[in-house]
């Protein structure tokens, strides 16, 4: 059991959710990341100050299994991140929807009705919903990945009306925060030009969201968009 309060990221073996996993490090909060496979590199170069717990999302069985170690290790925590996330394109089907739903839908909603017995009530306590742009958008391209992630937001206004009012749930809404290594220039060109800041910000802008959403105590229900100025038009 933690001394400390601690915070669950699930999905944070990469990209954003690592980032904001070893910088709520160097604030001094222990870190539990989940993750679907362990990664080799970790053995030659250990994650300083971050827990990883294998976790399959895939299933509800495998959904379960996560609730039930922690309740096993009785984690006392500050936060949970859900920032798991899945991407198939509609060829798939079925398989594309049912997938996407249960790591962006179920697993969040099995692990928030689990919360409550994670937190200490005399404490402040957080849950944070990482969806998408496109969630209030729709996408004819990418129709499954969007519905889910929309589903994802509307969980935050109903736990935050159950949790409320020790425990605060929000969303960020990220779009177009980093370039994969294989995107091409003329992608990239393409894709800056929909925003109306026009830059790649980097990761370093999601911390900064989820640190706004944990400091401030008068803010639930709520999403903050990372668009740099996609709904707007420019001149």
């Amino acid at each position: 059991m933690m001394d400390k309060p601690g915070i669950l990221i699930t999905g944070g073996a990469q990209r954003l959710g690592l980032h904001c996993a070893k910088r709520l490090v160097q604030q001094g909060h222990p870190v539990i990341i989940t993750c679907r496979h362990w990664r080799e590199e970790w053995e030659r170069s250990p994650l300083e100050g971050i827990e990883v717990i294998v976790a399959d999302f895939s299933s509800v069985a495998g959904i379960q299994a996560l609730i039930d170690e922690i309740d096993r290790r009785r984690l006392n925590l500050r936060a949970i991140i859900h920032n798991a996330s899945a991407w198939m394109d509609d060829s798939a089907g079925a398989e594309a929807m049912q997938q996407m739903m249960m790591v962006h839908v179920q697993a969040p909603y099995l692990i928030n009705q689990a919360a409550q017995r994670w937190f200490d009530p005399d404490k402040p306590g957080d849950i944070i919903h990482m969806t998408d742009f496109i969630a209030g958008q729709g996408s004819p391209r990418h129709i499954a990945y969007s519905a889910s992630k929309a589903a994802l937001e509307n969980l935050t206004l109903s736990f935050a009306g159950l949790l409320a009012p020790g425990i605060k749930v929000n969303s960020i809404a990220p779009s177009m925060i980093m370039f994969n290594a294989s995107d091409d220039e003329a992608y990239r060109v393409k894709t800056l030009a929909k925003s109306a800041l026009g830059i790649e910000p980097g990761a370093e802008v999601v911390f900064q969201a989820v640190s706004y959403l944990l400091d401030n105590p008068y803010v639930t229900g709520s999403c903050l968009e990372l668009n740099g100025g996609r709904n707007v038009k420019k001149r």
